[in-house]
């Protein structure tokens, strides 16, 4: 596991900065692949500051608020007919197969397909086809066999929260979502 590429940096001053690039996947498939190093600096730090503060209420309300439409307008009056018919067969589908995607673990532990179909999915109209598109490239088997494991990032800042680290965050939502949101349809 030392031989592993850490991707942490370190920033030599007293005391020592750390710099690490993380991803947005469960943490399980992420995990044991994470070397010593890593956890040692994490476990070590007191300040810990995160991509966007994802347990933050307001943090969420305005990364979902980012993610819609002007109002009055819906996906079917930008969307190209055939494609608008197609999204829509597609989730029709996947809101079908989602029962046999979930394991015993999740049913376990009260998750519904139903419930997190529109956890996921809901309102999937009013979004904007940038946000549609990422929305429908979560919505496979794997991905939702997942589901109910914190991403990475999170399951970090839960774990500063346990820890009584003090958190912070580099970005705001508006500078995640504008750029998004600011691609053309054939860029989508």
């Amino acid at each position: 596991q030392s031989e592993l590429n850490s991707f942490l940096w370190t920033i030599k001053r007293d005391p020592p900065s750390y710099f690490f690039g993380t991803i947005h996947v469960p943490y399980t498939r992420v995990w044991d692949f994470i070397p010593e190093n890593s956890k040692k600096a994490f476990q070590q730090s007191h300040i810990v500051y995160f991509e966007l503060d994802l347990t933050d209420p307001y943090t969420i309300s305005a990364l979902t608020s980012c993610q819609l439409l002007p109002q009055g307008e819906n996906l079917q009056d930008v969307l190209p007919r055939d494609i608008y018919r197609r999204l829509k067969r597609h989730l029709e589908y996947v809101k079908l197969m989602m029962p046999s995607w979930m394991t015993p673990d999740q049913r376990g532990k009260g998750l519904y397909a139903d419930y997190l179909f529109n956890a996921i999915a809901g309102n999937w109209e009013r979004k904007r086809p940038v946000w549609v598109m990422l929305m429908v490239n979560s919505l496979t088997e794997v991905d939702i066999k997942s589901r109910g494991v914190p991403v990475l990032d999170l399951y970090l800042a839960q774990e500063a929260e346990r820890l009584r680290k003090q958190t912070g965050a580099v970005e705001r939502v508006e500078e995640q979502c504008h750029p998004l949101n600011g691609l053309n349809f054939s860029q989508v």
